[in-house]
């Protein structure tokens, strides 16, 4: 009665230890005791032993399949080592902050991974703010992780423009921090259920106003977005229509929609509101975030995104680069980085896309989605 009840425990703890993974191989070995037991003694302790050292072998696989899918480990954004990416991976996605399982290298600065690999977002910082030796956000060209900014190498480079690809990346740039919103501009709108904005901004210059949302899917499932702007005037007549798709995006990742609505369209004057409708369905695309990882870096008034393809397949990769004065949105680009004919990246290539911003700013959100190119 006694072994019985010691065998029980220790299904219970290896089960504990595979809500870390490593109780796997411990959990093997109980069921293999408990069935060695049972056929000595037909105990409910046993089978109880049994069912739960079950649970615990399973529920690694599931967490293993839940961070690689069917390929072997490989090195993800969080330069993690198997064990502790897959545990980074799953609660994560189950809501958790595992912000403190991310590495520092020498500098301070964080090598930590995407909001979920397609959706995740970079962060600029101005150097007083971020510790960093370089004290000119304007004329110094910037690493950024997690909003650390350490300085680099000059770089001159004209908008637009896809400069050299790199031979190294050594971390991506992602960052938990959501400005405050700055929309002043009465705006109103419909939401698919489980998706969550997360900041919301307006912005205008000579040629346009630009209405821009910062959402994430919380759905549970991969979704495919469209978002419909309508421009309005005080009496709630339709002045323009802006429309956007955004292709696939990963259940708990970050992802933009702009709305970009011409002055001369306008009559030369603003809108007196913005209406916006959302909806999601199943998505086309094959999601390949697992595969990419994106960074960003800042040079004078440009910021510069490299993206770094992993997978044996060409991607198209989508970034929006958000750029701020402080909690004010000055700018928006729209980039996408590629290195082939058809606007993709190339298997284990990186690819790279630098866009200037027209305004001062001291930081910059990046927000990319990436799926596989058609065709491939």
């Amino acid at each position: 009665m006694h072994i019985t009840l010691f065998v029980l425990i220790i299904a219970i703890i290896c089960l504990i230890l595979s809500l870390g993974v490593v109780g796997l191989i411990p959990s093997v070995f109980v069921f293999c005791l408990s069935i060695y037991f049972l056929l000595q003694e037909k105990s409910i302790n046993i089978v109880r032993a049994m069912a739960i050292s079950a649970v615990g072998i399973i529920l690694p696989v599931i967490m293993y399949f839940n961070s690689y899918g069917f390929s072997g480990p490989y090195v993800k954004e969080q330069k993690l080592r198997m064990i502790p990416q897959i545990i980074y991976d799953n609660y994560e996605r189950l809501g958790f902050d595992m912000s403190f399982m991310v590495k520092k290298d020498s500098g301070g600065a964080l090598a930590s991974g995407t909001m979920g690999g397609a959706s995740g977002y970079g962060m600029y910082e101005s150097a007083d703010q971020a510790g960093s030796v370089a004290t000119n956000p304007d004329d110094a060209i910037y690493y950024v992780t997690d909003g650390v900014a350490s300085s680099l190498v000059s770089y001159e480079g004209d908008i637009f423009e896809n400069i050299e690809n790199e031979d190294t990346v050594e971390a991506t740039s992602t960052s938990t921090y959501i400005g405050a919103s700055d929309d002043d501009m009465p705006s109103y709108g419909g939401l698919p259920v489980g998706t969550m904005i997360l900041a919301q901004y307006f912005r205008e210059d000579d040629h346009n106003c630009n209405p821009v949302l910062v959402l994430r899917n919380k759905t549970g499932n991969l979704c495919r977005y469209e978002c419909k702007f309508i421009a309005r005037d005080e009496n709630g007549e339709e002045l323009a229509i802006s429309q956007n798709t955004v292709e696939v995006v990963k259940d708990g990742d970050c992802f933009v929609f702009e709305g970009r609505f011409d002055k001369n369209e306008l009559g030369g004057k603003l809108p007196a509101m913005y209406e916006f409708s959302i909806t999601k369905r199943k998505p086309y695309e094959e999601d390949a975030s697992d595969q990419v990882a994106v960074y960003t870096r800042v040079s004078g008034n440009s910021a510069i995104v490299t993206a770094d393809n992993t997978g044996d397949t060409k991607v198209k990769v989508d970034t929006y680069v958000l750029f701020f004065d402080k909690d004010e949105l000055v700018d928006c680009i729209w980039l996408i980085p590629q290195n082939t004919g058809d606007v993709c990246v190339a298997p284990f290539t990186t690819a790279n896309i630098q866009g200037d911003a027209y305004y001062h700013f001291d930081r910059v959100e990046t927000y990319y989605t990436a799926y596989r190119a058609v065709g491939d």
